[in-house]
């Protein structure tokens, strides 16, 4: 009998975009108390898509706040939805973010940018919207930790799930079993306890999810919810 594939380590990183931005450290810890695996950061630029939100100032303010009770860090996932990237990936990498996550066309140098992200000391990830060509995969996978899945059009929070979404991410797990590597599938996008599943069985292991989560009265029970629907 073939061997059978071990379980997914799952991660469930609620973006900040939907939390109260009157309150930021207070949400960062209350969510991370819910059961928050990392905390994702989503950076408009309003140039490479209509909106405007975070950059590494307040990356760096919200640092101390992403900490567990026993004193264990926990990462915080920056997904830069900017145009040119290099000089953002470094600021935001100096404020303290594990993990930084770029749009291939976003970028001139796509190798290059990886390089000094990891460089810099952080992991680093490529992200495809909706209707982008995974093709720079074949040539960028050994030089990947993550690869990012937009299941909705970026710019804004709290969108529906685009169900085509399932195809890209089942061929991104296909490309990243091929390589061998240990390489994280994250899907961003209408992530919820009624398609976290499905999302789950077409590949994906670590779910992006805003509204989802926060804005809710029980952080510690909709996390909870989740995570029943990937058990």
């Amino acid at each position: 009998m073939p061997a059978s594939k071990p379980t997914p380590t799952y991660r469930i990183a609620p973006s900040i975009l939907a939390a109260d931005f009157a309150r930021l450290g207070d949400e960062v810890r209350d969510v991370i108390r819910a059961g928050a695996d990392w905390i994702h950061f989503d950076v408009m630029d309003n140039h490479y898509v209509p909106n405007l939100t975070f950059g590494p100032m307040v990356c760096a303010a919200l640092k101390p706040h992403a900490v567990r009770a026993d004193g264990t860090r926990v990462p915080i996932d920056v997904h830069l939805m900017v145009q040119p990237v290099d000089e953002l990936a470094a600021a935001f990498a100096k404020a303290g973010a594990d993990l930084i996550s770029f749009h291939p066309d976003a970028c001139t140098h796509v190798d290059r940018s990886l390089q000094a992200i990891k460089a810099a000391g952080c992991q680093a990830g490529l992200a495809f919207n909706p209707a982008a060509p995974l093709s720079v995969l074949e040539w960028t996978i050994d030089k990947l930790d993550l690869v990012l899945v937009m299941s909705v059009n970026p710019g804004f929070g709290g969108q529906s799930f685009i169900p085509g979404a399932l195809t890209k991410i089942e061929q991104v797990r296909r490309l990243i079993e091929r390589s061998g590597r240990d390489v994280r599938l994250e899907v961003d996008g209408g992530i919820n306890a009624d398609n976290i599943r499905s999302v789950a069985d077409s590949g994906a292991d670590t779910f992006v999810a805003g509204s989802a989560v926060f804005g809710k009265p029980d952080y510690a029970s909709t996390i909870s919810a989740l995570r029943e629907r990937l058990a």
